[in-house]
């Protein structure tokens, strides 16, 4: 494991998206503590993360979103289980999504299994 300090750079936001993609790990400031980030749909990186907080895997990891233009909700597809969403929460999540993407909105929603 190498362990780099970098300034939030264009070329060193770049490789941590390579090694994300590659399935590894990065930590990085938010709000109020350093968060450990991995790939939410790579399950090898998702262990990596259980294993380096030694965290239960039952206890739930929040997942940030990548917000690209568009319609917002097709972008969950991959990790929010959309068919549990009933006509007014699919509403809902949609007028949220539209009013505050991209920036902070927490959203607690049904995972795929």
């Amino acid at each position: 494991m190498t362990l780099r300090v970098l300034q939030p750079t264009p070329e060193h936001v770049r490789q941590c998206a390579e090694v994300l993609r590659a399935g590894q790990l990065v930590a990085m400031p938010t709000e109020t503590v350093y968060g450990l980030a991995g790939r939410a749909l790579d399950a090898a990186a998702l262990a990596r993360i259980f294993a380096a907080k030694d965290r239960p895997t039952f206890d739930p990891l929040i997942v940030h979103v990548l917000v690209e233009p568009g319609p917002r909700l097709p972008q969950l597809s991959g990790l929010v289980d959309l068919a549990q969403l009933g006509e007014v929460a699919r509403a809902r999540v949609e007028a949220l999504t539209a009013a505050f993407w991209p920036g902070p909105l927490t959203l607690v929603l049904p995972k795929l299994a």
